[in-house]
């Protein structure tokens, strides 16, 4: 079976929702402070960096910057062959950037959903809809590992650097299942490891909530996905992440980070998708 994170965390369950939820809640709020603060959305002055992971989305047709807090890992929208009229579904949506990309794909006859558990992520996005003049864009407040959602419901399902913070990825790519369309598809961008975590970094919140302790092994994310019972499931792009040294040294010492910088560790983010069959 693959090797659950939350297994090798001293956390519970309850205790990483709350942080994570916590964090990215913080997170928005800080946002609107940038300008007259030193702890804008993803500064090291309030933990971790989140920009070590994200991409440059400014090329991208409905981009907007108000929605952009740097906290994404890769642009699934690249590679989810989203189609005009296409009802799409958003994991851990926050300020709304993949939402907004992806409705420019699917025109004004389709919609998009973005779901999050964060109250201050989802006052963020829907006030940038808001100011975009946007009726076919929706957030919704929920759980991934138990949306409020329909089944069979939404065409596209896509998501960045958000179910590596979920504890139980088998619920997630379940719902992810049980809410696409018979013939849909689903394509995110998260991160993985490769080799074994020390176990300071394993036992951090902080970490866990910048998407580094809470990673799955790439080969048990691969048959996690393949578990819940998809085709047909592609792996579009991989790069190995550089974590800064002066944030990996305060957990590790430097014979770790040693290995670290040598790969025999490392983190990657990759870009996934798979099809539900027809008959499902």
């Amino acid at each position: 079976m693959p090797r659950s994170s939350i297994n090798v965390h001293a956390m519970n369950v309850n205790d990483i929702k709350t942080t994570v939820k916590e964090k990215y809640g913080r997170i928005a709020l800080q946002s609107e402070k940038a300008q007259v603060s030193c702890c804008g959305p993803v500064s090291d002055c309030c933990g971790v960096d989140y920009t070590i992971f994200s991409e440059n989305y400014e090329n991208q047709q409905g981009y907007n910057k108000d929605a952009d807090l740097g906290l994404g890992c890769g642009i699934p929208t690249e590679f989810a062959d989203i189609q005009a009229g296409h009802h799409v579904l958003d994991l851990g949506s926050g300020a709304g950037n993949d939402c907004f990309v992806a409705r420019s794909m699917v025109g004004e006859s389709g919609k998009v959903t973005g779901i999050d558990f964060s109250d201050e992520m989802l006052d963020k996005a829907r006030s940038n809809a808001q100011k975009l003049g946007y009726t076919n864009v929706e957030f919704v407040g929920g759980d991934i590992e138990e949306m409020p959602l329909e089944s069979n419901r939404f065409d596209v399902v896509i998501s960045n650097c958000v179910l590596n913070l979920v504890p139980d990825k088998d619920k997630a790519f379940a719902e992810i299942m049980r809410v696409l369309t018979p013939g849909g598809h689903f394509c995110v961008s998260d991160v993985v490891l490769k080799g074994e975590l020390p176990g300071k970094l394993k036992r951090d919140a902080e970490m866990y909530a910048g998407c580094v302790s809470g990673a799955m092994q790439m080969e048990d994310y691969l048959e996690t996905i393949q578990k819940a019972g998809f085709k047909n499931v592609q792996l579009h792009k991989q790069r190995s992440i550089e974590v800064p040294a002066d944030i990996l040294s305060r957990y590790l010492n430097e014979e770790e980070m040693q290995d670290f910088g040598n790969n025999e560790t490392g983190l990657f983010s990759i870009t996934i998708s798979g099809e539900k069959r027809l008959n499902l």
